[in-house]
């Protein structure tokens, strides 16, 4: 199936015949029931292990109330983690920027540079 539907950009990385069907913690089970190390953290995801139940049922509560909301608009949770994020930050950090690539948090990385240089340069 995944031969037939799947593009191959990880050819050759994959074993022929497993196929995970579930997990817990660091460890994987293919549909017979083996049990697999899993010594990946992904490809540009976390690394939080699997299953993990405190975190399923967190994720499970703020799922029955917000999943996502656009940055265009406000919300309490995104409030107390900036001002979390600032304060463990301090003193230097005033404001919380929230992305969702490395893209845009380059990007922004740039514009601030760009900003902080003009407002501090004093005509240099």
């Amino acid at each position: 199936l995944e031969q037939e539907y799947l593009l191959g950009t990880y050819a050759g990385a994959r074993p022929v015949g497993i196929s995970f069907v579930k997990g817990n913690g660091c460890i994987l089970c293919d549909a017979e029931g083996k049990e697999y190390l899993d010594f990946s953290s992904g490809i540009a995801v976390n690394c939080l292990g699997h299953s993990d139940r405190q975190w399923t049922d967190l994720v499970g509560q703020q799922l029955k109330t917000l999943v996502h909301v656009s940055n265009l608009y406000s919300t309490e949770p995104a409030a107390l983690l900036a001002k979390e994020l600032c304060q463990a930050a301090s003193p230097w950090a005033k404001k919380a920027f929230f992305v969702n690539s490395g893209t845009e948090a380059n990007e922004a990385a740039i514009k601030f540079a760009r900003k902080y240089h003009v407002v501090n340069s004093k005509g240099k």
